[in-house]
């Protein structure tokens, strides 16, 4: 009998000693994957494991996101539509916004939970919204995720929380980065955002720890559950350059986003300083259905150009006392610093440097867009002397804008204050020296008169150097500007509140 207790009570501490040793034995590590890639071209600088398929986690939202700007963009959905809130989505574990099932909420709101907390009741509540239920809209990534050409991918929710078959690849993830800032680019600034109003919370970016610690980190998304480990794709801009790396399997927030670190700084490292955008197209889709509200799309056999236009061709002669203008303009120019403007303060004035010497370039750009149709209250041409205002411009010759380009009295252009939807804008990117920005906004501003008539230009001091923006415009006006620089490949990125 007591060899009978010894024998019990040894094995009672053996099995003891097991289960205290699974607790405290740490997790087995995810596996690790990672790529580097040049935005501009899409040229791979880096990759390791690159097509082994993992677990994506909450990169899984980079889909269901394009997705929502895709069907916005198609007409099935508004930004503005209010969408009823399903049990199913009202359920869905965190991280979360605490969705009630039955409470309804603008499409933007959920866009931006998403995209900025990874919130997975608004995940899943986008694609419902979209698609009806969650298993049709997973569908839908899969038929979009091989129409970009994500070949190793293949979706079965809208939020990545860990399901048989919910895989991806660290070069797939790459790839939908990509084409979140090429094919939106109106809706990117959303992912540097550190919080945004979600209408029933103000929601936290759960990437701003990386957003602070990397200069020219403007996004894009984070992931994690316990099979993916801590996954990352970020993106980063320094002057014309645009890396994106993509991290899976990290070990904690911190060696992650260190790793990351490591890789951009690889790409800046490789990438060349001045290369060619290669911008990719739209994906199409085979057999796609009619969708209810969706533009019908029709096939032609052959697309017609559309005969010019008469222009008066301008004179050599001309062009060159331009030229020479705004050259002496731009090497004569001394600006004061000026502060990052805050987006939401809509309704303050803004102004361009005041000093003499900057005069003859801010009025050029105010001639040159006086010969289109006026705007009567859009641009007001004031004295340096608050009390002594001068007549608004009118339509003039190019002749008169090369005889004044010059003026005998230090001129400032304002504007009326935005108001209304006028919280949007156009970035043309950063550079080592004030000089390069304003030369980049002026040489910009000439060769599209017609787009920024209605925009302010602005140099911007940021600890990374000199931002070049395009202030003051509508969301539909940003969007449709930037798409015009892209068309000549001209790097940039629309910003809003």
């Amino acid at each position: 009998m007591r060899h009978r207790r010894i024998s019990l009570a040894l094995f009672g501490f053996i099995a003891l000693l097991c289960v205290v040793l699974t607790i405290s034995a740490p997790a087995r590590a995810a596996p690790y994957a990672a790529m580097v890639m040049d935005a501009r071209t899409g040229e791979v600088l880096h990759s390791r494991n690159a097509d082994t398929r993992l677990h994506p986690a909450s990169l899984t939202k980079m889909m269901t996101l394009y997705i929502a700007f895709e069907a916005v963009r198609l007409g099935e959905i508004t930004m503005d539509t209010p969408v009823t809130i399903s049990a199913n989505a009202a359920a869905e574990p965190p991280s979360e916004l605490g969705l009630r099932a039955g409470s309804r909420i603008s499409l933007r709101y959920l866009v931006r939970a998403a995209a900025v907390r990874s919130a997975n009741d608004a995940a899943t509540a986008i694609g419902e919204a979209i698609e009806g239920s969650e298993a049709a809209f997973a569908r839908r990534m899969n038929r979009t995720a091989s129409a970009l050409g994500m070949t190793r991918t293949t979706f079965r929710n809208a939020h990545g929380l860990t399901e048989e078959g919910h895989l991806s690849t660290a070069r797939d993830m790459t790839v939908m980065g990509r084409r979140l800032f090429f094919d939106y680019p109106q809706y990117y600034n959303i992912f540097s955002r550190r919080s945004t109003d979600a209408g029933i919370a103000t929601v936290r970016n759960t990437n701003r720890r990386f957003l602070d610690a990397y200069r020219g980190a403007d996004g894009i998304k984070t992931g994690y559950t316990r099979a993916a480990g801590f996954n990352l794709v970020a993106s980063a801009e320094r002057g014309q350059e645009r890396i994106i790396a993509t991290v899976f399997g990290g070990q904690s927030t911190a060696s992650r986003n260190q790793r990351i670190m490591e890789l951009l700084d690889m790409g800046f490292a490789r990438a060349p300083t001045r290369a060619t955008i290669r911008r990719p197209s739209l994906p199409t889709y085979d057999n796609q259905p009619s969708r209810p509200g969706s533009p019908a799309t029709l096939a032609v056999a052959q697309s017609i150009v559309p005969v010019r236009r008469p222009v008066r061709e301008a004179s050599p002669v001309l062009l060159a006392a331009i030229d020479a203008a705004v050259e002496d303009a731009l090497e004569d120019a001394v600006t004061a610093t000026v502060e990052a403007p805050a987006a939401e303060d809509a309704a303050a004035t803004v102004a361009a440097p005041a000093e003499p010497s900057d005069a003859p370039a801010a009025t050029l750009i105010a001639e040159a867009a006086a010969m289109e149709p006026a705007q009567p209250d859009a641009i007001e041409v004031a004295a340096l002397t608050p009390s002594d205002t001068s007549p608004a411009p009118r339509p003039m010759q190019l002749t008169e804008v090369v005889a004044r380009a010059m003026p005998l009295e230090p001129e400032v252009v304002t504007r009326a204050s935005s108001t209304g939807s006028r919280l949007y804008g156009v970035s043309l990117g950063r550079y080592p020296t004030r000089h390069g920005a304003e030369r980049l906004l002026l040489t910009t501003a000439l060769a599209e008169l017609g787009t920024f008539d209605e925009a302010l230009r602005r140099v911007v001091s940021r600890s990374g150097g000199f931002e070049a923006r395009f202030d003051g415009m509508t969301e539909d006006q940003a969007a449709r500007a930037c798409a015009r620089l892209m068309a000549r490949a001209v790097t940039c990125t629309t910003y809003g509140p």
